[in-house]
């Protein structure tokens, strides 16, 4: 049997973003992002890195205004084409789970890719109030976006660190990790019992 492309092309141009971006699930890790915010860039690329993905992305956003709408829409963007490439989700181990420390930090990240999306983001305050120029609340927005576009549940807890970009690279690298074992191909059949994923 032939194994299936597992591949996503997305274009999305507004008023506020222009995005193009390509996604392999079943790359070598190789990370192409620029988006202009270098903060969003690192995240992406760790995240894809940790996945095993390909991800080629670029964004003109309205930087001038602040990052929000770039991170949003990228995230959105992103979430879109793993949908995509997942197709029928057939076989797929569906959900995944991960803790990476950065040095004295840690977070835990648990996903399923389940067809329903829903963000669980516990302890945002131990971010320092500002950072890379943006609010901390970006961050939940990267997240959320990311959830909706693939219609996934992600819970993300913060559980400890004083370093605000240590805590977002643990939580990113955990994320990278839970994706890689919830898109493993591991089984025959649709995983639910109901026997369809939303």
């Amino acid at each position: 049997m032939t194994k299936k492309s597992r591949i996503a092309k997305i274009v999305r141009n507004t008023n506020e973003t222009r995005i193009s971006l390509e996604l392999n699930l079943d790359g070598s890790g190789k990370v192409e992002v620029e988006t202009g915010f270098g903060m969003a860039d690192h995240m992406l690329t760790l995240m894809a890195f940790w996945a095993g993905f390909d991800l080629k992305a670029q964004c003109g956003g309205d930087l001038q205004v602040d990052a929000h709408h770039t991170v949003e829409d990228v995230c959105l963007c992103l979430g879109q084409a793993l949908l995509e490439a997942l197709g029928d989700r057939q076989g797929i181990a569906r959900t995944g789970a991960a803790k990476v420390p950065m040095d004295e930090a840690l977070a835990d990240v648990c996903i399923d890719l389940s067809g329903r999306n829903y963000l669980v983001y516990n302890g945002e305050e131990l971010l320092p109030p500002v950072m890379a120029g943006e609010e901390r609340a970006l961050w939940r927005e990267f997240f959320k976006s990311l959830a909706a576009g693939a219609r996934m549940n992600l819970h993300i807890s913060l559980l400890y660190g004083i370093n605000g970009h240590h805590l977002l690279e643990s939580a990113c690298k955990g994320l990278g990790l839970a994706l890689r074992q919830a898109v493993a191909i591991n089984r025959q059949n649709l995983l639910s019992t109901k026997g369809s994923l939303d």
